[in-house]
């Protein structure tokens, strides 16, 4: 049995008359991520901190649960719409189900930087913002902070040198959108939740994988890979911390206020973080041995092509559901200042 990791960080006691302390009211925090990855050590850590010592959060203890201990990673967001946690971490890829448009800057656009795709996904995102009110909301959700990795690259067991060596190899991947895109490059797209990655690769259940760099050290993929892509967009993943509104609703007025403040606040710092972070994960993965290769201008020509027509199937695969895909593509194109 996993053993119970719970951080309890107790930001005050309620005394009750006589000496005898009030009950402190708990909020549950969770994720799956492995023990130490860099964004609940950026975002979920700090945020308990801040809280500990503000007095909105006079009366609350806080209790954090990482590595898939209360759900699995697809379950967490409707651990939180019951109530059982209290703040999650939310992948819309792991939950396509009930936020189909949300996975929208997974689409391997013609953008650079996790900043550039945070900001202009935020504006979607946070309370009033068109996914907000087209699938959070409906969902009794509300995102209080968000954050778009840096692109995803290939990384393979063994040695690749073109688009045309990934004919037949399965890859791992998270998401309809690079689902679509590996289909198109004719690779076999395997979905798969991140903590589940290791193992399969190690046993040659796949051949490799879409990642971003910085993602590769904390789930030891570094050291099952031998080549991998750079400089190139294959599409991205969306981690977001929720709560679900009734239970916002519920706290009080400041730890409602301090709570967004945080979100407001991490937007631009948590990225910039993981923009500095990433050039030293690429100058790691050299250090180990794993070959990283830009792709030739023909094989970059063909991934922008297919990268295109992945945008404009998602969108319309979307509109033919009753769902606005192409009004979620517009929005979010137009925030990052691409056509």
């Amino acid at each position: 049995m996993k053993k119970l990791l719970a951080s309890s960080l107790a930001a005050g006691l309620l005394c009750a008359s006589g000496g005898v302390l009030a009950q402190t009211a708990k909020i549950k925090i969770a994720d799956s991520f492995p023990v130490g990855h860099y964004l609940p050590k950026y975002f979920t850590i700090p945020m308990m901190e801040r809280l500990k010592a503000s007095p909105s959060a006079k009366g609350f203890q806080f209790e954090y649960y990482p590595a898939e201990q209360m759900g699995k990673a697809k379950d967490l967001l409707s651990l939180t719409q019951s109530g059982v946690i209290d703040i999650a971490y939310v992948a819309p890829a792991f939950v396509s189900d009930k936020l189909p448009l949300s996975v929208v800057p997974e689409l391997p656009l013609p953008y650079t930087g996790s900043c550039t795709a945070t900001r202009a996904y935020w504006n979607l995102v946070k309370p009033g913002g068109m996914l907000d009110k087209k699938e959070f909301a409906p969902n009794g959700a509300r995102v209080l902070f968000t954050i778009v990795l840096p692109s995803y690259q290939v990384f393979t067991r063994k040695t690749f040198s073109s688009l045309k060596d990934l004919d037949g190899m399965r890859i791992r991947t998270s998401g309809s959108a690079k689902e679509l895109l590996l289909r198109k490059l004719n690779a076999v797209p395997v979905l798969m939740p991140s903590p589940e990655v290791y193992e399969s690769l190690s046993r040659g259940t796949i051949d490799g994988v879409l990642f971003p760099f910085n993602s590769m050290a904390p789930y030891d993929l570094d050291k099952l890979s031998k080549t991998g892509t750079i400089g190139e967009n294959f599409g991205s993943f969306v981690a977001s911390w929720v709560i679900s509104e009734k239970r916002f609703q519920s706290l009080p007025p400041a730890l409602q206020a301090e709570l967004t403040a945080i979100g407001d606040e991490s937007i631009g710092k948590v990225c910039q973080q993981v923009e500095r972070d990433e050039a030293d994960d690429i100058e790691k993965l050299k250090s180990q041995g794993v070959k990283l290769i830009p792709l030739s201008p023909a094989d970059h020509a063909t991934l922008a092509n297919a990268s295109r027509e992945v945008a404009t199937e998602w969108a319309q695969n979307l509109d033919r559901r009753g769902k606005s895909g192409s009004d979620a593509l517009s929005a979010l194109k137009s925030g990052l200042g691409v056509k």
